[in-house]
């Protein structure tokens, strides 16, 4: 299944410089077809994501690999409607195709594609955009458990993210027999930022709802998050534009760190509080 580039950019809305992009990189080779189709499978899309990479090195701008995930994308359409489930969940779902090319070019200032090692979840029913959230299924000895991602530009309003909630529920129970566990990893949860954020902050709602578990102060994502720069950006180039950035690198410039941590949905306040 090699659909043209162009085809696969209007779909996407990806914009004609992908698409031209994406024609330079060229056909995949003859065996990405059967790795791209075992991306698209659960039980094989990891070792397949890790074997295709290696197939498809060097790919020093990620169009390579791109192309293959796209020829996936018409792949899981297929399955995601097989499972039944709605064709705006999957249109939602794989927007984040755009959505990281965004990132990329505003992080970087140019167009490439980082995040082939995370989109095969969206490829195998493995995690879906439902509202302002994603919802990933996982196990956790031996137990359902639910990981929920926050998507650059959510929104974090506490109406918006019981609007998700219910969605994801009703979403959870009707394909994959509910939900279990609710637990997230983000820097969003840091307790750092606790003491930064004002009292009607919708981050600090959002963490209301969690019990940390662990913290990770050596993780730099928040770098990429917060401030759209490099991770290993000096503290000192960071932009000023909004107050938690400005808050975030005085933390910083005095030797702290914003970090990250682990958390656990609180059963009673999967609703707002």
């Amino acid at each position: 299944m090699r659909p043209e580039c162009a085809e696969l950019c209007e779909l996407l809305e990806l914009g004609p410089e992908v698409a031209e992009a994406l024609e330079r990189a060229g056909p995949p080779p003859d065996r990405a077809e059967a790795l791209t189709a075992a991306l698209c499978r659960r039980e094989t899309a990891a070792e397949a994501y890790r074997e295709l990479e290696r197939l498809l090195a060097p790919d020093p701008d990620g169009m390579r690999m791109l192309r293959c995930q796209l020829n996936g994308v018409l792949m899981a359409r297929e399955a995601y409607r097989e499972t039944g489930i709605p064709d705006a969940v999957f249109a939602d779902t794989v927007g984040c195709f755009r959505r990281f090319l965004g990132e990329s070019r505003r992080v970087y200032g140019r167009l490439q594609f980082d995040r082939g090692w995370w989109t095969w979840r969206q490829l195998s029913l493995s995690l879906f955009r439902l509202g302002s959230l994603e919802y990933e299924r996982r196990e956790r000895d031996g137990g359902r458990v639910t990981a929920v991602h926050i998507p650059s530009g959510a929104d974090l309003s506490p109406e918006a993210v019981d609007r998700s909630l219910r969605q994801a529920e009703d979403f959870f129970d009707r394909f994959f027999g509910g939900m279990g566990e609710i637990r997230c990893h983000s820097w969003l949860l840091s307790p750092a930022l606790t003491p930064l954020l004002r009292e009607d902050s919708n981050i600090l709602a959002f963490q209301r709802r969690f019990t940390v578990e662990r913290e990770d102060p050596g993780d730099r994502e928040f770098i990429r998050w917060l401030f759209e720069m490099p991770e290993e950006t000096p503290p000192e180039r960071l932009p000023e534009r909004t107050g938690l950035q400005r808050a975030v690198k005085k933390l910083l410039l005095s030797g702290g760190t914003a970090g990250s941590a682990y958390g656990t949905m609180r059963i009673d306040l999967r609703r707002s509080l």
